[in-house]
């Protein structure tokens, strides 16, 4: 039985996508793909995940809007939520947090950060 993560990352940038594969690692979590909020729901309609990394901003389907559906959806509602933005604005953490986000990462971040963060929203699923 496979006991790595399913991760979908969602960027519309294919080189930041590539980077939070490279910090999961392919010994840790069986990445997904999507380019868009709108993508990511076809995606996710097929297989569930373990855990959703999002950017905020990106074309046809924004972060928020992603995380607000995927709340608003009772079989994706408790997936876990990291969203990613360059932008820490209060405004933006709060609309974050009123969406039930489960957790935020300002870019850039460290691998370290990642799994941290990782490991905050995913009890027990990682080791220390």
């Amino acid at each position: 039985m496979d006991k790595r993560l399913k991760v979908l990352i969602v960027d519309d940038s294919k080189v930041m996508r590539g980077i939070i594969r490279k910090m999961l690692g392919p010994d840790c979590a069986e990445v997904l793909e999507a380019c868009d909020g709108k993508q990511a729901l076809e995606l996710l309609a097929r297989q569930p995940v373990d855990c959703i990394i999002s950017d905020w901003n990106m074309p046809r389907m924004q972060g928020i809007d992603l995380l607000r559906r995927v709340r608003s959806d009772g079989g994706l509602a408790d997936t876990p939520f990291v969203m990613v933005t360059a932008e820490a604005m209060a405004i933006n953490l709060a609309e974050a947090e009123a969406a039930k986000v489960s957790s935020y990462l300002t870019k850039p971040f460290t691998a370290e950060d990642l799994w941290a963060t990782l490991r905050s929203i995913l009890p027990g699923r990682l080791p220390d």
